[in-house]
């Protein structure tokens, strides 16, 4: 989430919020009754997102099993 004219950073920003909100918000509003359950789920979901979603594009690794392979190697 860079500055204004500076975007490197914002295209892999708005591709996690479309992830977040597509899997996460989308269709699923009336299950938040206020701010603070949204908050907590944002967070759980992200806990989620790093540690336990695998990804085809990482070998079906995690995130952090990557990030972890990666640093050993």
């Amino acid at each position: 989430m860079s500055r204004k004219g500076c975007s490197p950073d914002d295209g892999l920003m708005e591709g996690f919020f479309g992830i977040l909100k597509r899997e996460m918000f989308y269709g699923k509003e009336t299950n938040y009754a206020n701010l603070d359950e949204l908050e907590q789920a944002i967070k759980d979901h992200i806990r989620f997102y790093n540690t336990e979603r695998t990804k085809i594009k990482l070998k079906g690794l995690t995130p952090e099993q990557f990030r972890n392979q990666s640093l050993v190697a």
